[in-house]
This record gives structure tokens, C-alpha cells and sequence, in this order.
């Protein structure tokens, strides 16, 4: 071999050896004559080391120059814009899309290299990109300095516009996704920066591969409303960011969901109840065997929240699932089967684990019910005497409330959260008053919030407790707190 191909062997490039010969022979004349075609060479292959990543997703604002290839996977309107100052020419900018097996990046060319973008790429091609990365307004950007085909390189990456759950990955715009809808939430508003008010709404799709949470802005917001869990439906130009290390699908202005009339099947690979563990987040599913009333409490911020306690059964044992926010509305009662997802399993009343079902949590009613072998109104003991366990322990004593015991009174039973008595004793309010305060934990932190089922109660306290636990506290009451000698 000559020089050439000798140097072109140590370099990793998906350079053609061809168009490397043609880079050198450049080299060679561009120097006149100052380096020989070894040294000529190895300058060319410095240049193309240099900025060189492995794949789109190495691909980071930050970066003086990157160069990458990339396959087109869609290709947008040019857009003109008036610049800055009376003599400055109109300008001009296309957005184009490319992907690889890593992920995928939004490119920006400008002016002329819009109008060649505009007349030459089209989807599906291979193209070797060089340019500068910088944080665009839906992530990583790159203004494009080069661009040349490279139709002899193969990059696996399916353009047909319409991805599985499972198939998405980070810095995905133009994404298309069926599945079906497992769980909405209200649309919430926002002030932005500008003052101007923003719009948000979220709900959880799924589909045979898994499942992903939709968050949709502004006018695609109120969506939300015209959707309802169980329908199948089609998510159009979304785009995919990460949130609190989970990746989420994006629906802005350009997007829509639409209605199927093909269902997408779903069905959820939960955790069985019995191999549950403390301080993990999980998917559990089964059957409902008791729901208790929704409660309301104050916030130390003055805000208003709700929190309903349901308890759920599958064949290897039960737990107690917290509700918490929109999700106290929802519509589940026994009998019914439901799948939970994302749940947070926490340490419980008397050592029993529960779950909570928090703001990242699903929410799913699964079609059909089981057989709750006689599982009644909302509030009826379910745990039976016979030690049966699975779908066929749902009978009980009627009219017994879970957690109350038979000599409780009714005030006592009405703070019930599904796993003991919550008896608040109602001493005067009255500042310097040593109080004894029994209530579930609804807020923790600094300070903890307890709730009774009747009144809320601020307590300071370094005991490390948990949300849904049940405590009893007993201290000195300043300035409306309760600061706790004793938490138990």
C-alpha cells in the first residue's frame, strides 16, 4: 500500500478511502508543494479526527464544531424573517431533522444554504454534517456549516414516521405515536416570564411495548378534556425531552391527537404485591377491595388537597394505595380492576408497606371486572377470617369499617386511612395547651401535616415520617404548630 492508504488505515472515518485520496491531493495542492502526500496525509486525517462523534447523541451544545452523519428524517417549511437594520437583506431558514441509531437532532441552515436545504435534501437521504451545536428553543440545535451526501453509508433508522412507545429516544421531534390512553389529568395554568398565561394538561398513553407520559402546551392543552382513558389514539408531531431522568412526549401548537378506531391493546407487567419493597417505584395491578372517603386538607402554603385510600388486592396479597390530587376523584370503588403505575412504596402504618400514587402516577381502570367474591360498599372490611388469600379473600364483616375497631365510635372510623383508628383527641386549640393529635401524615417535610378526617395540624418534628402514615403527636401548641416532644 502507498502512504495514502497507510494513514487511511490507523483513521476511523466513514470517509471513503476514494474521497480521502481526493482530501489529500487538495491538501497537496492547497500547500504548493510544501508537504509531500504522507504528510499531506496525515493533516487530513487530523481534520477529520478533530470534531468527529460517534453518534448524534454525543452531539452537545458547547461544541466549537461537530462532524456526524445522519439520515434525514424529515425535512421543514422554509421561513423568511426581516432582519435587524434597514440595509440587512430579508432572511431565510429551514429546519431539517436527521437520526441514527443513537438519537436524533434538529439542524438549522441559513440564507443560501436554506435554499440548497430546500431544493436538494430530501427524507431518507445520508448526509455528512458539520457544524455548531447550541441549546435551541426544543433542544440541541446545530447551525449547519457543511453538508455533503453520502449515499454509500447505510445508517439504521426507520423514516415512516410512525414510532413504537419503546422505539423513542431523547431529542425526537416530528415523533407520531399510537396507543391507547390510560390516564388524563386537568389542565393546569402558569404565568410565564413575559406575563403572559401559559396552559399545560397531561395524560399517560400506552401501548403493547410500554408506556409513556404526554405533556401537552397551550392551545393542545385543553385536549385533554375531549379524551377519555381506554380510547385509542394517535399523538402527531410530538417531541421527546426528559423530565426528572424520564423521557416524556411533547404536544406544542404544531401537534394534534387524534381518535383511532382500531384499539391499541395495553396491558401493564406489574410487580406481584408480595415481592413489593420499601423505596422503590413500581407497577402493582389488581383488584379493589375497599375505598374509603376522599379527604380534604389544608397545606402549610394555604393551598387545599385531597387524598382518597383505596386498598388493592391481587393473588399474592393486598396493599393500601394513597390517592393523591385529581387522582382522589377518580371514579374506582370494589370490584374494580385497576392498574397503578409509577407508584412510590413507602413505609406504612404499623410496618405495613403502602403505596402512593402521586403526580407521576397512572391511574387505570382495566376492562372488565373480577371476581370479588362478594366485596361490597366502599368502607366494608375485606380482609376475611379464613387467612384466604387472592381474588377469592374479598368477603368479610359487613358494615365493618377497615382500620376500626369494633368499640370505635363513628367519629373515630371517619379518619380511618385504610389501616388502623385515627381518634383525634379534641382538646381547646389555645396556645401553650399541651395537645395530643392523632391524623395521617399529608404533607411531609418541614413542617409535617397531619390530617384526622375533621381538621389539619402543623407539627414540627426532626422524626423522619412518611405520606399515608398514621402517627400520634404530642407536644406544646405556638403559634398555631404543634412543636412535638413525642411522635408515635
Amino acid at each position: 500500500m502507498g502512504a495514502i492508504e497507510d494513514v487511511y488505515e490507523d483513521l476511523e472515518t466513514d470517509v471513503s478511502v476514494e474521497e480521502f485520496r481526493e482530501a489529500v491531493e487538495a491538501k497537496v495542492e492547497q500547500m504548493g508543494g510544501l508537504a509531500d502526500e504522507e504528510s499531506a496525509a496525515m493533516l487530513v486525517a487530523h481534520e477529520l479526527k478533530d470534531g468527529e462523534v460517534e453518534g448524534v447523541a454525543d452531539v452537545e451544545p458547547g461544541m466549537e464544531d461537530v462532524k456526524f452523519l445522519g439520515k434525514v428524517t424529515s425535512v421543514g417549511e422554509k421561513r423568511e424573517f426581516e432582519r435587524d437594520g434597514e440595509d440587512q437583506p430579508d432572511g431565510r431558514v429551514i429546519n431539517v431533522e436527521v437520526a441514527d441509531e443513537t438519537g436524533s437532532v434538529r439542524l438549522a441552515f441559513w440564507d443560501e444554504k436554506a435554499d440548497a436545504a430546500e431544493e436538494e435534501l430530501e427524507v431518507g437521504q445520508v448526509i455528512r454534517v458539520g457544524g455548531r451545536p447550541k441549546e435551541g428553543y426544543n433542544g440541541v440545535e446545530v447551525n449547519v456549516d457543511d453538508v455533503e451526501p453520502a449515499p454509500d453509508t447505510d445508517v439504521n433508522v426507520d423514516v415512516s414516521g410512525t414510532s413504537t412507545i419503546e422505539g423513542l429516544s431523547l431529542g425526537l421531534s416530528d415523533v407520531n405515536v399510537q396507543g391507547r390512553v390510560l390516564d388524563t389529568e386537568s389542565v393546569r395554568t402558569f404565568d410565564r416570564d413575559d406575563g403572559t398565561e401559559g396552559k399545560v394538561a397531561n395524560l399517560v398513553l400506552g401501548d403493547e411495548t410500554g408506556r409513556v407520559r404526554v405533556t401537552m402546551w397551550d392551545g393542545m392543552a385543553e385536549t385533554v378534556e375531549d379524551v377519555d382513558a381506554g380510547t385509542s389514539v394517535e399523538i402527531v408531531d410530538g417531541y421527546t425531552r426528559e423530565r426528572d431522568g424520564d423521557l416524556e412526549l411533547h404536544v406544542g401548537e404544531r401537534g394534534a391527537v387524534e381518535a383511532l378506531d382500531e384499539e391499541i391493546a395495553y396491558e401493564p407487567e406489574s410487580t406481584p404485591i408480595d415481592a413489593l419493597e420499601i423505596d422503590t417505584t413500581v407497577d402493582i395491578a389488581g383488584v379493589v377491595r375497599s375505598a374509603d372517603p376522599k379527604r380534604t386538607f389544608d397545606r402549610d402554603d394555604g393551598s387545599e388537597g385531597q387524598v382518597r385510600n383505596v386498598r388493592v388486592q391481587d393473588d399474592s396479597g393486598d396493599i393500601r394505595v394513597a390517592l393523591w390530587g385529581d387522582k382522589a376523584d377518580y371514579d374506582i370503588g370494589p370490584g374494580d380492576r385497576v392498574a397503578f403505575a409509577d407508584v412510590e412504596i413507602q413505609d406504612g402504618w404499623q410496618d405495613d408497606l403502602e403505596a402512593s400514587a402521586g403526580w407521576r402516577s397512572s391511574v387505570t381502570v382495566l376492562d372488565g371486572d373480577a371476581d370479588a367474591g362478594g366485596g361490597g360498599d366502599a368502607g366494608d372490611d375485606a380482609s376475611g377470617d379464613d387467612g384466604a388469600t387472592g381474588l377469592d379473600a374479598f368477603g368479610g364483616d359487613d358494615g365493618a369499617d377497615e382500620g376500626a375497631g369494633a368499640g370505635e365510635t363513628e367519629e373515630a372510623a371517619a379518619g380511618s386511612n385504610g389501616g388502623g383508628s385515627v381518634a383525634a383527641t379534641k382538646q381547646p386549640r389555645g396556645d401553650g395547651e399541651t395537645v395530643e393529635f392523632t391524623g395521617t401524615v399529608v404533607q411531609a417535610g418541614d413542617p409535617v401535616v397531619l390530617d384526622d378526617g375533621d381538621e389539619t395540624l402543623s407539627v414540627d418534628t426532626s422524626e423522619d415520617v412518611h405520606l399515608g402514615q398514621e402517627v400520634t403527636v404530642r407536644g406544646d401548641l405556638v403559634d398555631g404548630r404543634l412543636d412535638a416532644d413525642d411522635v408515635v
